[in-house]
């Protein structure tokens, strides 16, 4: 016996040793990859400097450079702050001549490519030059390279203008024949994100709203182009109707969407007479991310700061409860509570911009929020600054803010409750599983006992009872109530005014500043200004949180968050980990979610 556990202790420390030796190993080859990439702070500009924005990936508010991305080539997920952030400090070094602007697929809403649209003609006001060129233009992106002094496209290349949709995927036939349920509790008639699970197409309220939002946006995109390219909305119309993606280049050139056709090359050469550089020279281009490494010209005072806070994604609890599977930026209460009272204690922060691009998500961690920013409030300013959406509980946390800026696109509103609570007791019956009990009281097993199958389903082992459906109803409607309650003492309006606009209905930006729902049409700098204004300073810096974490500071996290999991599987076991996951799952679910899934196409 005692040789079987010198043998098991040998074996577990060599695998804890190897382990620990090949996570070192790994942040070592990690980080000389990191240094050959070279660094771009204090990075310096040439002479006939040419600004590249290559628009590809995803836009997010910040960037984000993954390691994993760094060693598989995959594009990193480009950060608005840090587009805008470039053409500012293009518009005022002179060494830089002009913008190019390399048209890809990005992916992002509405509502933050036009503060890059905006941050262009601003530019342009300076008399440099703004070139645009695509292999294949999207909608999105078009709607940014419409306002360049030449728009370019690849003789062979495509050009996608066929109007905008939103798509919903309904689950129900298919749970109906796993034997899964999900059971509803809600307040709103246009709350539509339990639909795919209850139904098989969109209700009628939700048609409604999608229709209404959907037009309201594409009346916006079409506005722009028709105002840069001196087409009719009209005939923009007219064109999208014949789904212009598959006409050939020449089309495009004729309908005036393009100025020339070239490859890129061509483009190359075109862009060096702009210079005024020979044509065997190399064309000085400055990427978004060597822009990071150049310095503001004015930056203003340091004792008297405005900050910008970004948060991003859906709302949660906190960041370890159940989702280690989860993926995709989150807004956690516990971390947004502990920086906003960090920016409410600092006495050189006078005001605070909280951006907000959230859909939604827990209510009870909207709550948590919404109480900081009132409490923040209560010291300096706070102006939210809305980016693609700020919906159900990202509207829930932006309502208490001294005042709202949005952009005419921005998805916000959504003011409403739901649960939504799977069951499998059929699909239990399906694959020979039981339940038995003991409760001591009436409601000790409020819903049955929780059950899962990895991967497809992890809920109750029974539907609520009457009784049971009763009490969650009253639940969800008290969180209508809160809500409400919330919304109308943040905007100085009554509840029933407030329930009017809520039921979950979506607005755009545009349709929210005329029901009260926002104070202001614009972007993050509009925020800034008004904050500004807010605060009485005149001369100030940004400051910006929550603080980004290095490259190499993600690959230690990742290295030892990776290493944690595959040491608890040693020890625990394959099948008692993923059980374990499960069970944290069902006991992190929040009854009471504040949130809009939808989402648009592009």
């Amino acid at each position: 016996m005692k040789s079987f556990f010198k043998t098991l202790l040998a074996s577990t420390l060599g695998v804890i040793i190897g382990s620990v030796i090949l996570m070192i190993l790994s942040i070592v080859i990690f980080a000389g990859i990191i240094a050959s990439m070279g660094s771009t702070e204090n990075y310096s500009l040439k002479e006939k400097t040419i600004l590249t924005l290559d628009l590809k990936g995803s836009l997010g508010e910040r960037s984000e450079s993954s390691p994993l991305n760094k060693i598989m080539g995959n594009p990193d997920t480009v950060g608005l702050e840090d587009i805008l952030d470039a053409i500012k400090k293009a518009k005022e070094n002179d060494e830089i001549k002009g913008i190019y602007i390399k048209a890809g697929a990005l992916n992002g809403g509405l509502a933050n490519i036009d503060p890059i649209r905006n941050a262009l003609i601003d530019f342009k006001t300076t008399g440099k030059f703004v070139v645009a060129y695509a292999d294949n233009y999207l909608q999105n992106t078009y709607y940014i390279a419409s306002v360049a002094d030449k728009v370019i496209m690849n003789p062979k290349g495509s050009f996608d203008f066929r109007g905008i949709s939103s798509n919903l995927i309904f689950r129900k036939n298919m749970n109906d024949k796993l034997g899964i349920n999900y059971q509803v509790f809600k307040v709103g008639t246009f709350k539509s994100a339990v639909e795919p699970y209850i139904q098989d197409k969109m209700s009628e309220a939700n048609r409604l709203q999608r229709t209404s939002y959907l037009n309201d946006i594409w009346s916006h995109l079409l506005a722009g182009i028709s105002e840069s390219r001196t087409i009719s909305v009209e005939a923009l119309n007219s064109y999208a109707d014949r789904c212009l993606t598959f006409m050939p280049a020449d089309s495009i050139l004729q309908y005036n969407f393009v100025d020339t056709l070239m490859y890129k090359p061509g483009v190359e050469a075109y862009l060096k007479t702009l210079v005024d550089i020979e044509a065997d020279k190399k064309l000085s281009l400055a990427s978004i991310d060597n822009m990071t490494g150049v310095k503001f010209k004015e930056a203003g005072d340091k004792k008297s700061r405005i900050a910008i806070l970004y948060a991003e994604g859906a709302i949660v609890d906190s960041g370890d409860g159940g989702g280690l599977f989860d993926s995709g930026a989150t807004i956690t209460a516990e971390q947004y509570v502990r920086e906003l009272q960090k920016l409410r204690d600092n006495e050189d922060i006078k005001a605070v911009v909280f951006r907000v691009n959230s859909p939604g998500g827990s209510a009870y961690a909207s709550e948590q929020i919404w109480n900081a920013v009132v409490e923040l409030k209560a010291k300096k300013p706070v102006i939210v600054s809305m980016g693609d959406y700020a919906a159900s509980g990202g509207y829930y946390i932006s309502c208490a803010a001294t005042a709202i800026v949005a952009q005419p696109s921005t998805l916000t509103g959504s003011i409403g409750i739901f649960g939504l609570i799977p069951e499998g007791e059929e699909l239990s019956k399906k694959i020979g599983f039981s339940f038995d009990e003991v409760n001591t009281n009436k409601h000790s097993s409020f819903g049955g006992p929780a059950y899962g199958i990895p991967f497809l389903f992890a809920g109750f082992s029974r539907s609520f009872n009457d009784e049971e459906k009763q009490i969650l109803q009253k639940y969800i409607e008290s969180g209508y109530d809160l809500f409400i309650t919330r919304c109308a003492d943040g905007r100085s309006k009554t509840k029933a005014e407030i329930d009017s606009i809520g039921q979950g209905r979506v607005w755009t930006g545009s349709q929210a500043i005329k029901l009260g729902l926002v104070d202001k049409i614009g972007g993050i700098e509009d925020a800034i200004k008004m904050a500004a204004e807010q605060a009485k300073v005149t001369d100030y810096s940004i400051s910006k949180y929550p603080e980004k974490k290095t490259l190499f500071a993600q690959i230690l996290e990742d290295s030892f968050s990776n290493s944690k999991l595959q040491t608890l599987k040693f020890f625990m076991g394959e099948n008692n980990f993923e059980k374990n996951i499960l069970k944290q799952h069902i006991q992190s679910f929040d009854m009471q979610m504040a949130m809009m899934p939808d989402r648009i196409s592009y």
